[in-house]
């Protein structure tokens, strides 16, 4: 999986790149200075992970972990209302115009880590004290993530706080309408909040930082009269969290980095500071 993911979105990447290269630049407008911002919703797909879990009386691996995410059925209510809107998974952000053709930008891309239930995985290491059936030494068993083993998720969310640098390169323009391509990298910090059940003690319940992420991300920018834009995205990149809260003991950590790749839909505005 993570392969897959990771050739397609390289392919991808820079297939565009190089369309975009060999395009004529030039800018909607005359764009240095100005600032744009925008809100959209993602669907995400994860590679599978190994995950280290340390404790107390604990020392464990499970290997090809599979998750995936949860995205919110669409309701008005839920997705348009301002009280409400942060409960999907989102992407915000703010960005600046440098130059016509590039941008720097910071933003936030919300999303949920889901671990299957009820799936088996290979186990190493050891467990002691749990109170349980799973005290003992593992050495490429099987075990069934289960309530009473384990249920992990960052659902609140997998928050992915980065910064980017993006280049843009107008490709149609239809007097009203244009059409350009951006493309861009970036770089951030995890603060996920995990609900975790371990071993049956009580979940850590508190945003945390966790770890860092790479990105890549291309988008086609539909912009509108100058100001409003549409922007289909897919985004990709690499997540390492060396320090996951799972429990409220400040002992349990754990550890895992997977690949993660996104489809986003934003809609947002561009306008000039100042005259």
């Amino acid at each position: 999986m993570k392969k897959v993911l990771m050739s397609f979105f390289i392919c991808f990447f820079f297939g565009i790149l190089a369309i975009a290269q060999n395009t004529v630049v030039k800018p909607i407008f005359n764009k240095k200075g100005t600032v744009y911002l925008f809100w959209g919703w993602n669907r995400a797909s994860f590679g599978n992970s190994n995950i280290h879990f340390t404790g107390q009386d604990y020392d464990f691996e499970l290997s090809d972990v599979v998750a995936h995410d949860r995205q919110s059925e669409f309701s008005a209510d839920l997705y348009l209302n301002i009280g409400k809107m942060t409960i999907p998974q989102y992407n915000f952000r703010l960005g600046y115009f440098l130059h016509d053709n590039y941008s720097i930008s910071i933003g936030a891309d919300h999303m949920k880590y889901v671990v299957d239930i009820d799936q088996v995985v290979k186990i190493n290491g050891r467990i002691a004290n749990s109170g349980g059936d799973y005290d003992g030494i593992y050495d490429k068993d099987e075990v069934q993530l289960k309530q009473g083993f384990l249920e992990l998720e960052h659902t609140d969310g997998l928050n992915f706080f980065n910064i980017d640098f993006r280049r843009h390169d107008e490709v149609l323009d239809l007097d009203k309408i244009k059409i350009s391509l951006s493309e861009g990298i970036g770089v951030g910090l995890l603060f996920p909040k995990t609900n975790a059940s371990l071993l049956g003690n009580d979940r850590s319940d508190a945003y945390h930082l966790s770890g860092f992420g790479l990105n890549g991300v291309l988008g086609i920018n539909i912009n509108f009269f100058k100001h409003f834009f549409i922007q289909p995205e897919i985004k990709g990149g690499y997540v390492n969290m060396p320090d996951v809260k799972t429990t409220k003991f400040d002992k349990d950590k754990a550890s895992q980095s997977f690949l993660f790749f996104q489809r986003n839909v934003v809609i947002g505005a561009v306008f000039k500071l100042g005259k």
